[in-house]
């Protein structure tokens, strides 16, 4: 950010990524919603366009741009109507898997990064277990050496993209808990071939965002090569770690993005609604809540880029990254709810695309962490609390 606006640079990205949005229109995204069909054509328009790898070094070919421009590039994207059905199909392109950039070997690096910045590899990022939640120090899918490198056994939940991926990015124990000397020692990280024959993905019927599935994934006896270990075993939570901060606030900035998505159709419905012989936007009772939702999404947005200005400084942004999720998540979501019921009955409706948006910000505000964990981290680290869990 220059000030409290985008750089020309920035406002360019938005320019061009938008245009490439204006060829996937509301009933493109109205019919993957229905459908489930995955977005694959604004998924290639995007790789095309070179934006999968806008925040990848360029000596594999991506833009080596920082996380403020990635968060432009994703909430021009949620913001143009396409919502979390767009951003979530390469959502893991962007900075997911930044432990291979920081962590892994000029082999590794050589033989994965172009290809997921060109889009021939589709990977999918496998963290939580139905038995651990949030809690990721209790993982129980282990890795067991043998040979000449590891086998997998466990479960894994929530899992995007499962169905279509052909790579992994996998976290499990391979020290048990009770041998570390931390609950978050013991954990390692593992970037490899997703093998249908060992690993089955079931998809889980689910609120929104049908287009972008969402899997519960059964490993049995995945054979992992050595070389597919990412940085030294035992230490994948600290790698894991380097990762959040992006995620936080990219889902925040995609949040403002939705929520100001809804609030334009919101407000162009109310300018054009006309009951009792006048627009029912001329009653404060319309008008008062929707001039709400835009206050609060532009008071989100500027958290949303000041963590990411934060991180690119390499500065220390945590409570600012959660702070920005926390704010972008709950803004979007009222401004959402706002526009439905703008609409009054239409926004029951699928052809007004309100009713979507809202259905996709509760995703947000529940993934990739809850908002009563932020309140958690930000009473303990900003506020000095004790430790309530």
């Amino acid at each position: 950010m220059s000030g409290f606006w985008p750089t020309e640079e920035q406002a360019a990205i938005r320019e061009a990524v938008g245009r490439i949005c204006a060829d996937f229109d509301d009933e493109y995204w109205r019919r993957t919603d229905e459908t489930g069909d995955f977005p694959e054509g604004f998924v290639a328009a995007m790789a095309a366009g070179g934006w999968l790898g806008v925040a990848m070094p360029e000596e594999y070919g991506g833009a080596g741009l920082g996380l403020t421009e990635a968060a432009h590039v994703m909430q021009t994207v949620t913001q143009s109507g396409a919502g979390f059905s767009g951003a979530s199909a390469i959502h893991l392109n962007i900075f997911g898997l930044m432990p291979v950039v920081k962590f892994g070997t000029d082999d590794q690096k050589a033989r994965h990064l172009p290809r997921i910045i060109a889009g021939e590899d589709k990977a999918c990022f496998a963290v939580t277990e139905p038995n651990s939640g949030l809690d990721t120090s209790s993982l129980e899918t282990r890795a067991e050496r043998k040979g000449n490198g590891y086998v997998i056994n466990g479960r894994k939940i929530w899992t995007t993209m499962a169905q279509r991926a052909n790579k992994i990015l996998l976290i499990v124990r391979t020290t048990p808990k009770d041998q570390c000397a931390k609950p978050t020692q013991g954990l390692s990280l593992f970037y490899t071939d997703f093998d249908r024959s060992k690993i089955d993905a079931k998809p889980i019927p689910k609120m929104g965002r049908k287009a972008v599935e969402c899997n519960m994934l059964f490993i049995e006896d995945l054979q992992v090569p050595a070389e597919d270990l990412l940085g030294e075993e035992g230490k994948g939570f600290s790698y894991l770690l380097h990762g959040l901060n992006p995620e936080r606030v990219l889902f925040g900035a995609e949040s403002v993005g939705l929520g100001r998505a809804a609030l334009a159709k919101a407000a162009k419905y109310a300018g054009e609604r006309v009951v009792f012989g006048r627009p029912i936007g001329k009653n404060q009772g319309i008008q008062h809540p929707l001039a709400k939702s835009w206050a609060e999404l532009e008071a989100a947005n500027l958290m949303a880029f000041k963590a990411a200005a934060l991180y690119d400084a390499g500065q220390d942004c945590g409570a600012e990254a959660n702070a920005a999720k926390y704010l972008g998540a709950e803004a979007g979501f009222r401004a959402c709810e706002t526009a439905v019921l703008t609409h009054g009955g239409m926004g029951y409706a699928k052809e007004y695309d309100v009713e979507r948006y809202f259905r996709e910000s509760m995703l947000a505000r529940i993934a990739p962490v809850s908002r009563e964990m932020i309140l958690n981290f930000i009473a303990e680290r900003v506020l000095d609390l004790p430790k309530s869990y």
